[in-house]
């Protein structure tokens, strides 16, 4: 296991090791939906430099298939200096995992890491935590419905909240690329040819809800890559510092 010390944010990395085992079929472990329930957002923080990743990255493709969830691939860039640039990394996702953390006082930020609902967290490639994990959120109603609707070039979003929210929450969109593969020349992984899925590509967030009133909102949209709009809190409320917290409700472009 590696550790580094970012200076700039005070954080440190880490390269998770995997465990052993193949991706286990989400459908045969997870309950289903609750009555009043929407799909539950898993986010993996992944790399293509990170060795421990390429079993989490094939776990994470198990659960693109089941309706129950909407999973993103974000990819991370604090491991491209190892010798390899990941092709999708950000420094924007490697930000939202660092304000993760800072949520829970915590210093430390890895790959893979899967966050379940925006508030569970599991650190390293961990199948069984991680569909346990889902199976409590999947469980749960949700405050808030949302309805998401394309209307030629325009994303028509419709939430409202029962009961209203105590704080406001913030509409967050995403675009993503189904499906990539990669044949990796350098680095930890060299070798090695990954098909990565549901890899986030565009992020924006849209602006604040008080989620008092119902919501209705138009914005322009282009493209073909599918959209994901969540509603997350970011209140802060229980945590360390403000920041992403629950994601009440999620939904996909027709």
């Amino acid at each position: 296991m590696r550790h580094l010390l970012s200076a700039a944010c005070g954080l440190v990395l880490t390269c998770a090791l995997a465990g052993p085992g193949a991706a286990e079929d989400l459908a045969e472990k997870a309950a289903p939906l609750a009555a009043g329930a929407g799909p539950v957002v898993v986010e993996l923080f992944t790399s293509q430099g990170c060795v421990s990743c390429p079993p989490a990255d094939e776990f994470f493709a198990s659960l693109t298939k089941d309706k129950r969830v909407i999973a993103l691939s974000l990819h991370v860039d604090y491991w491209d200096y190892i010798g390899w640039e990941d092709s999708f990394g950000s420094a924007a996702f490697t930000e939202r995992q660092k304000e993760y953390a800072r949520t829970i006082g915590s210093r430390t930020i890895y790959t893979p890491q899967f966050i379940i609902g925006g508030v569970e967290r599991i650190e390293g490639f961990d199948p069984e935590a991680t569909l346990k994990a889902l199976a409590d959120h999947v469980a749960a109603k949700s405050p808030v419905t949302l309805m998401v609707t394309r209307d030629g070039d325009n994303l028509v979003i419709r939430a409202k909240a029962d009961p209203p929210l105590e704080a406001p929450a913030r509409v967050e969109l995403a675009r993503y690329m189904p499906e990539a593969t990669v044949d990796i020349e350098r680095g930890e992984n060299a070798g090695k040819i990954v098909t990565y899925r549901n890899i986030v590509t565009e992020w924006e967030s849209l602006g604040d809800w008080a989620g008092q009133e119902p919501l209705e909102v138009s914005i322009p949209i282009t493209g073909s890559n599918p959209a994901v709009v969540f509603i997350q809190d970011v209140s802060g409320k229980g945590a360390k510092a403000a920041g992403p917290g629950q994601i009440f409700a999620a939904a996909v472009t027709p």
